[in-house]
């Protein structure tokens, strides 16, 4: 049985991920900003008796000692997902600096500001597995979310960094790498046939960390096609409206 804790709990990718842990006979600590939705989520895997904890991962100066607050509750944490995030509107964030502050605030300093004391955590302990879910828009630029994609890719650096700096102590940090997935998160994008389905992505994630793998696109295909959009010289990019179009 592993102690796993799940921030961004209640996110319809990361419910999925606690139902597969849950299955298991795993240990489960949920943290989540909504009461509502994180009680509904406990009922719905009354069966493993999850702890919740409820956060507002914006307050940064708070995170230290909310994942201080978590471990020692759980007993620590054999595994650690960190899976909230938020679009925000790339447009008004292309004018407005409080917009453009929140979407890194809460997609990049926030995700940080958990990773600190949990790498140390998991450092101490000599071992565990720490997921991140970061994004394909950081892979490349595009004016239809840039400010979201930028936090992404900051991210993802400042994840490979982690990765090596942990890899002595035997803890793995997985980057797990998300196209488009048909969530509330993106109930307003015309959906196409390259949407994923939240259950389809948590058992990919939960695989992915189970075997250690450093970084992964989240479905696999998006290791395909990311290699051609990060690399199709600007000038070629800027004319294919398909790539660069709002």
């Amino acid at each position: 049985m592993a102690r796993v804790v799940i921030f961004g709990a209640t996110s319809a990718i990361a419910a999925e991920v606690a139902a597969i842990h849950a299955a298991r006979g795993d240990a489960l600590h949920l943290v989540g900003r909504d009461d509502a939705k994180l009680r509904a989520l406990a009922e719905r895997l009354a069966h493993a008796r999850p702890q919740t904890t409820r956060a507002d991962f914006d307050d940064l100066t708070a995170c230290a000692g909310l994942c201080e607050d978590v471990l020692q509750r759980s007993s620590g944490a054999d595994v650690a997902l960190i899976a909230h995030g938020w679009l925000g509107d790339q447009q008004k964030s292309e004018h407005d600096w409080e917009e453009a502050e929140r979407i890194i605030r809460t997609n990049f300093a926030s995700a940080v500001a958990l990773l600190i004391p949990l790498a140390n955590h998991f450092e101490a302990a000599s071992g565990g597995r720490l997921g991140v879910l970061t994004s394909v828009a950081g892979e490349r630029g595009r004016p239809r979310n840039y400010t979201y994609g930028a936090s992404k890719a900051a991210l993802s650096v400042y994840l490979q960094g982690l990765r090596s700096r942990l890899h002595p102590a035997g803890v793995a940090v997985t980057n797990l790498k998300l196209g488009p997935v048909d969530t509330p998160m993106t109930h307003t994008h015309p959906k196409n046939p390259l949407f994923a389905r939240p259950e389809a992505v948590a058992r990919d994630i939960v695989a992915a960390m189970d075997a250690r793998r450093r970084e992964v696109f989240v479905p696999r295909r998006w290791a395909a096609i990311m290699p051609i959009v990060r690399n199709t010289p600007e000038a070629l990019f800027q004319r294919l409206r398909f790539l660069s179009g709002r």
